[in-house]
């Protein structure tokens, strides 16, 4: 019986759809019904908006809707993220291939489908070799600082539809001084349009959370603008909008270079994992049940796999419209199914009623969806608590102003790891003594009227000692030395550094010779399994007492106060 389940889980877990379609329930069918149509009337106006950030036909964003979500219900774990293009990863688009297609617009189509399949060709290796845990070395001031530069810059992006104007710019600065030589052309026909809409959007957030405001909106503005004529009065429209679904087919191969596919890719796949991870891990701990942080990259995958073949854009899992997802009461991923069949029928029947659609009302559904990113407060709080978070922050969101969405988050990455780096080699020492009247010890530059402990220097490292902390951590412990004539022993606590390296051991050996040319004994305690086998192979055994490597800092310091008395005896 085990020999049959064991297959048979492995195969649940690589089609996630199968547990939760067997154990469906008859009354989660009006809510999964109700949130997938819901997620289609806020899905229709954002991916209309996002496709034209990204340079292509509105339509190419329904499709990833359409397709992200039935390849994200096949695999995906998460039951309550919505799967589709995203602001950042639209920008990443309309930027880097813009480049890439040199004018060309079916070229340009082209290329931002083959992204889309190396999109899910990297999720799949990601899977296979179990890179999610990589994807830690991210950090939330990353994110914080990276999701302010990309909000900044996206808006930045949409001004000039809102204003009316041509725009320009390679980057957030440039885009701010083209701007600003264009305020003598701006069209007030299309700023008027812009800022109603917005202002109902922000308004209809703020009074009706959870609802699909957005489709309202953009109805009403259809409405006026084929009443008004607002075309003829230069207020862009979308145009015609084909009807029909689309055409399947494999994207065309051969198009670009492995070296200039690859960064676009790479950055398409760090983005929509942490996005879509950090929202369907929120969900997920508000609904009680668990989530596959690796299975979330076949998900991932599969999405960008089908949406591909349809012709469309990368996409990821976001927040808001998973958030809108959940709050029209999704339970399943069957919502999503409902929610590509509705687009499917939209698609079918009622495209051409886009046609007078102002792109003035786009660009303030792309504000309206994208402000929240620029966290303000999360920034002051980093300022005041942590410096070097804020400083994190701070290098991301520059990055993304200066250099684009794809090579900011590609630095930021980077700069998540060296800070790691530089956090690990300059670890806290804490110089340890006497809570009183007890046998516990703490950090004395931490505590007030912790008592020193006469004659002995006793130091806890509180990270693991490596290659990169070292020599940092000697050089601490020996200053501490040379600034107390009269000690007569060092204490080393290791109970705080699960791991040690063969720079570790050296470092250990080099203050155990440094304290024996001063006449000063070294001790060990606190050490644990690993570090003492490691300790023994490089021979400090030989110079340091094994017998204390597994006590505690009082039982060391009570026999070295009883030979004392002894002694003195």
């Amino acid at each position: 019986m085990n020999e049959r389940s064991e297959p048979r889980a492995n195969w649940t877990r690589l089609l996630p759809f199968g547990t939760w379609l067997g154990a469906y329930r008859r009354e989660w069918l009006a809510s999964d019904a109700i949130a997938g149509v819901t997620l289609a009337a806020y899905a229709i106006p954002v991916s209309l908006a996002y496709a034209a950030m990204a340079g292509l036909a509105p339509q190419v964003g329904i499709y990833g809707y359409m397709l992200g979500g039935l390849g994200y219900a096949a695999f995906g774990t998460s039951r309550q993220l919505a799967v589709g293009p995203t602001s950042a990863i639209s920008l990443m688009i309309a930027a880097t291939v813009g480049a890439l297609a040199g004018g060309d617009a079916v070229l340009y189509a082209q290329i931002a489908s083959l992204s889309a399949c190396a999109v899910a060709v990297l999720c799949f290796v990601a899977w296979l070799f179990k890179l999610s845990v990589l994807v830690r070395l991210v950090s939330d001031s990353i994110l914080v600082g990276f999701k302010a530069g990309a909000g900044l810059t996206i808006m930045m992006s949409q001004l000039p539809s809102l204003l009316g104007v041509a725009g320009g710019g390679h980057n957030f600065f440039d885009r701010i001084v083209k701007l600003a030589g264009q305020f003598g052309d701006i069209n007030l026909s299309v700023l008027s349009v812009g800022a109603v809409a917005l202002l109902l959007l922000l308004l209809g957030e703020r009074l009706l959370p959870g609802k699909p405001v957005g489709i309202a909106v953009v109805a009403l503005s259809i409405a006026l603008a084929t009443l008004l004529g607002l075309s003829s009065l230069g207020v862009p429209v979308t145009g015609r909008i084909p009807e029909g679904l689309p055409a399947l087919g494999w994207p065309t191969f051969g198009l670009l270079e492995f070296d200039d596919l690859f960064p676009l890719a790479a950055g398409c796949v760090l983005l929509a994992y942490i996005e879509g991870v950090s929202a369907a891990r929120s969900f997920a701990a508000k609904h009680g049940y668990g989530l596959d942080v690796r299975q979330e990259f076949l998900g991932l995958g599969f999405a960008n796999l089908a949406t591909a073949f349809g012709h469309g854009y990368p996409v990821a899992g976001g927040l808001s419209q998973s958030a809108v997802n959940d709050s029209a009461g999704a339970r399943t991923p069957l919502a999503l199914i409902v929610c590509s069949l509705t687009l499917a029928l939209c698609l079918l029947f009622f495209a051409g009623l886009l046609t007078n659609l102002p792109k003035a009302v786009l660009a303030a559904i792309v504000f309206a969806a994208v402000y929240r990113l620029v966290d303000i407060r999360a920034l002051l709080r980093m300022w005041r608590i942590s410096r070097i978070d804020f400083y994190a922050a701070s290098i991301a969101l520059i990055a993304v102003l200066l250099l684009g969405i794809l090579q900011g988050v590609l630095l930021a990455s980077i700069a998540s790891i060296f800070l790691l780096l530089a956090r690990a080699s300059n670890p806290n020492v804490a110089f340890l003594g006497r809570l009183p009247g007890s046998g516990r010890y703490s950090d004395r530059a931490r505590h007030e009227g912790v008592e020193p402990l006469a004659g002995v220097i006793a130091f806890r490292p509180e990270a693991s000692l490596l290659y990169i902390n070292a020599e940092g951590v000697l050089e601490t412990v020996l200053s501490a030395v040379r600034n107390s004539p009269d000690i007569r022993l060092v204490i080393c606590d290791l109970s705080a550094s699960p791991y040690i390296d063969l720079a570790g051991t050296r470092m250990l050996h080099d203050l155990y010779d440094e304290l024996v040319s001063r006449r000063i004994s070294l001790s060990i305690v606190g050490a644990h399994a690993q570090l003492r086998d490691l300790l023994r192979a490089e021979g400090l055994a030989e110079k340091i007492d094994s017998s204390q490597w597994l006590r505690t800092l009082d039982g060391v310091l009570g026999s070295v106060q009883s030979n004392s008395d002894q002694t003195s005896r």
